[in-house]
Parts: C-alpha cells; structure tokens; sequence
C-alpha cells in the first residue's frame, strides 16, 4: 500500500464518492484507511456509569484503499503513487502523472 497517514486523498467510489480528506490512520494489513470526513458511521454504545442512558457516537469507519486516491493539489484530481530510488540509494514516492515528490 503506497498510502500513508497524513495523505491527503479523494474519494474514487461509493458513497462518498469526489470527497476529499486526510488519512487519519491506515491499517496496510488488511489494505483499509480511515480518512477524516469520509464514511462516516453511528455506534450505539451500552449503558455504563457514565452514561447510564447510553450513547449513539458518531465515527469514521475504515474504507478500503483501493476506493481512494492520492490527492494532487496542484492538478486538483487524483495521482497514482510510485517509488522511485535516488543516487543515494534512499526510496521515495512520486506522484506518477507529474513525477514529483512525495513528502
């Protein structure tokens, strides 16, 4: 998975389909982001001492990283991601179309 947290992506499909947001965590296990403002999803919690009433919190589900691309802003579309190896035998990212790096 060549996402990391702190990316800034869009949404390619489903529901949320053009939205743009940050990876807040990515889980390259099972190939799923959560991204802030996306899939947004309700979980009714049990009652506890605190709440004796129970709760319904609202959180970011994660989505899967194929639904997602990396955000290019100066273009203002999404990029495909690949590696590139520097003279100093380093691996960065680079944005494909533009062929830029990726902080």
């Amino acid at each position: 998975m060549k996402l990391k947290k702190g990316d800034k992506v869009i949404v390619i499909s489903g529901k949320d389909k053009g939205k743009v947001g940050v990876i807040q965590r990515a889980y390259p296990s099972i190939n799923k982001v959560v991204v802030e403002g996306v899939n947004k999803v309700k979980k009714h919690q049990k009652p506890t001492q605190t709440h004796p009433e129970g709760t319904i919190v609202e959180m970011y589900a994660p989505l899967d990283a194929s639904k997602v691309m990396y955000y290019d802003e100066k273009a203002k579309k999404g990029s495909r991601l690949g590696y590139k190896v520097n003279e100093d035998g380093s691996k960065v990212r680079i944005v494909k179309s533009t062929g830029k790096e990726v902080k």
